[in-house]
């Protein structure tokens, strides 16, 4: 079962980032996880110590420890239901991590491809959308590098968890 969430469209993002995010959703689900190994292949030394303490690798067991133990096909099934938003226990226990944290299993498994993660299929041709978004994502600066990635990374993965309507929402006032 795919979940209903609809993506989060942050009011961090300027109109720029927020273009890339919804170029990044159009794509398929294969070209999300190959553009998220080429953003990381590039940047990635960039991108994970922008916050190294808000990192905490103990608190994904199942992503960054028993992930490891399955079979390329089985690592490239988690992906993809994590990418869709799938009612699955890896993908919960990913919706179930703090953006950063989200960040952080993306990285380990880029770094980890075609040694313990699953690689690129050999001669994998990148799509031209996904060097377009590449080359989008280099175009801006590393805030809104940080901006469109925790966006990326906390629109994918399973939570039944909603967020809390806003006064804006519901036209009341928080009562005490």
């Amino acid at each position: 079962m795919i979940a209903s969430q609809n993506t989060i469209k942050s009011q961090a993002l300027t109109q720029e980032t927020q273009k890339f995010v919804d170029a990044f959703e159009a794509l398929g689900t294969d070209e999300k996880l190959a553009l998220l190994y080429f953003i990381y292949e590039k940047m990635g030394d960039s991108i994970t110590p922008a916050a190294p303490t808000a990192t905490d690798p103990e608190l994904a067991p199942k992503l960054m420890g028993d992930f490891y133990e399955l079979s390329d096909d089985k690592q490239l099934a988690v992906m993809r239901e994590i990418a869709n938003r799938e009612d699955t226990e890896y993908s919960r226990a990913y919706g179930a991590l703090k953006q950063n944290n989200q960040l952080m299993a993306w990285y380990a498994w880029a770094q980890g491809m075609g040694d313990t993660v699953v690689d690129l299929p050999e001669g994998y041709q990148a799509a031209q959308s996904i060097n377009d978004a590449l080359s989008q994502i280099e175009g801006l600066d590393f805030e809104g590098q940080i901006s469109v990635l925790r966006t990326v990374a906390s629109n994918m993965g399973y939570s039944d968890v909603k967020p809390i309507p806003t006064q804006a929402e519901t036209g009341k006032t928080a009562s005490l």
